[in-house]
């Protein structure tokens, strides 16, 4: 069963147009097959109403002593399509055509028509009945001409139908295009671009199914609107009150008397911290799904690699971080604070989870790509596609919230790149690598 509604379309009017066609074909030779036996009727009596006074005027002619069955001479050898003969009121013939064949005309036929197996008959009386003039046509002419013209009615639908069959195609196809222009400006809307839907260029059966997805957009627009809300005020209402519990637990790890105290104020203040960054990265996935990464004029964010690279290196031992930057400015219109938080995410996984004595290696290449790579131990394929899912931290031996990658792929998303992961890194026989590609999407 066909689920285009194009092809349904299509072919239910197809069918339509081909069983009128065969209709009209049907009624067109039937039209036409009557006509022809009423115009042969008609030229089978005009023939013998036109032949009988000039059969009676060679009768009378004759001599009393000629030959009583006259047989017509032709005047050149051809084939007759009409052939008569003249008889008395007693049946006896007296006047035939050269080609007539006295056994198809029926004996004592009266004026009028008759239908024998082979032929059609008219006959014509003259001299107050004494005479009769039959005129014969074989019904194998008719049926030729029937078949002729069956023949040209079949010509015609051949050449119409494949032009009514194209024809309906490219109506049904326009038809529809407001429908697949409309499918084609969802497909090409950003992952959080909920805005109202265009209804006005689309057929009225349509309007209703825009106006349901116009309503469930906006519903759900409000609810990760929300979500967004209280992640992001959750989030930033837990800073001052971190801060605080950071700034008592290090004033008691000073002033502990003794150092059990002491182990267990510095295990708080491990814990604070590790909330303290997982409060930041929500703060941050909230920003990220917010969908709002673009900025109105492009930045080059080779200055922004090196900020990030730089401000790690400051923490790492010197060859820690190969970075690579292109020699010309790399213009996207990625928001610069969005692109920072996609470095620093992935340099920061990077050098948390990547083999301690290796270097990771920082790219951004001039056709708009940016990676990240560490060596380490290979990722199998089933964890590497939930990496992007948040607190999903694989078989990861350091500790982390799991919501980097994460955050890095909303923003992606939101930006029209796209985010591929490997294991192995490429030329490594190891590791894990992150490319971004696309930064430079949307610039003319």
């Amino acid at each position: 069963m066909l689920k285009s509604l194009q092809g349904r379309l299509a072919c239910a009017l197809v069918a339509g147009l081909v069983g009128l066609s065969l209709a009209a074909a049907g009624a067109a030779f039937h039209v036409l097959s009557k006509e022809i036996d009423r115009m042969s009727d008609s030229a089978l009596q005009e023939t013998a109403q036109r032949l009988l006074p000039l059969a009676v005027v060679d009768i009378l002619g004759r001599d009393s002593d000629g030959d009583e069955n006259h047989r017509t001479a032709a005047v050149r050898p051809h084939v007759e399509l009409l052939t008569y003969v003249v008889r008395d009121g007693t049946g006896k013939t007296l006047l035939r055509s050269h080609d007539a064949d006295e056994t198809v005309f029926p004996p004592n036929l009266k004026t009028g028509f008759v239908s024998t197996a082979t032929h059609r008959v008219y006959a014509e009386t003259g001299l107050q009945g004494t005479m009769s003039l039959l005129v014969a046509e074989p019904l194998t002419a008719r049926r030729h001409a029937q078949i002729k013209a069956a023949l040209a009615v079949g010509r015609a639908v051949a050449v119409f139908l494949p032009l009514g069959l194209i024809g309906i195609w490219l109506i049904v196809r326009r038809g529809l295009t407001p429908i697949r222009r409309f499918c084609r400006s969802i497909a090409a809307r950003g992952q959080n671009d909920l805005s109202p839907l265009d209804r006005r260029a689309l057929p009225t059966e349509i309007v209703p199914v825009a106006s349901a997805v116009n309503d469930l957009m906006a519903r759900l627009e409000r609810a990760l609107a929300a979500e967004r809300s209280i992640t992001a005020n959750s989030a930033h209402e837990l800073r001052t009150p971190i801060a605080a519990a950071l700034a008592q637990t290090q004033r008691l790890i000073a002033e502990a008397p003794s150092a059990a105290l002491r182990e267990r104020a510095l295990n708080v203040e491990s814990a604070l911290h590790a909330l303290s960054r997982i409060s930041e990265k929500l703060m941050q996935l909230a920003r990220a799904e917010d969908g709002r990464v673009l900025a109105d004029t492009p930045q080059d964010l080779r200055p922004i690699v090196s900020l990030v690279v730089d401000d790690f290196r400051r923490g790492v031992r010197a060859n820690a971080i190969v970075l690579d930057l292109p020699v010309h400015p790399l213009r996207s219109r990625i928001d610069p604070d969005a692109f920072a938080i996609v470095a620093r995410n992935l340099i920061e996984n990077a050098l948390k989870y990547g083999a301690q004595e290796e270097s990771i290696r920082v790219s951004l290449s001039s056709d708009g790509t940016f990676s990240v790579a560490n060596r380490g131990p290979v990722i199998q394929g089933d964890t590497l596609e939930r990496l992007t899912t948040p607190f999903e931290r694989g078989a990861a031996v350091a500790k982390g919230s799991g919501l980097g990658l994460a955050i890095v792929d909303a923003i992606v998303k939101a930006a029209g790149a796209t985010l591929t992961l490997r294991s192995p890194a490429p030329e490594w026989p190891d590791g894990f690598q992150v490319e971004i590609k696309g930064l430079t999407l949307g610039l003319s």
